[in-house]
């Protein structure tokens, strides 16, 4: 039995240096996205994560282009809490860890399997507790 188009098969996270090199077409995230929507999958981000990717020198054009191209989950408050339990569990906490935490609670909310693209492997890894695939860029 095929999987329906219409049903993701999994999901593609970007922290917010996946989100920045996609929006800089970097070569290696920009393959990942066209591997994601090959193979249907969701692409998404955290709205916590637009926080540390808008700046006054990012390339506005191309960050709503970008944008366009996935979903920006919102940090509701089950979200917020769950990310307070992840930083709870791995022993992190204060603002250093904030959104990522916010990003990791998006990311296990999200249809498997799912894999995170970061330049924070380890920490991400933490917060996830091995319950995703977390790839360096």
């Amino acid at each position: 039995m095929t999987r329906s188009s219409a049903t993701p098969g999994g999901t593609l996270v970007l922290d917010s240096e996946g989100l920045a090199k996609a929006v800089l077409r970097d070569r290696t995230v920009t393959v990942w996205l066209a591997l994601a929507r090959a193979d249907d999958l969701r692409v998404i981000t955290s709205a916590a994560t637009l926080v540390e990717v808008v700046h006054p020198r990012v390339n506005k054009p191309a960050l709503e282009w970008t944008l366009s191209r996935l979903v920006v989950e919102p940090v509701t408050e089950p979200i917020a809490r769950h990310a307070a339990t992840l930083l709870s569990g791995a022993g992190l906490h204060g603002h250093k860890y904030a959104i990522d935490a916010m990003l990791c609670a998006t990311a296990l909310a999200a249809p498997g399997p799912v894999t995170v693209l970061t330049s924070d492997p380890e920490d991400l890894a933490a917060l996830c507790g091995g319950r995703v695939t977390v790839i360096k860029v």
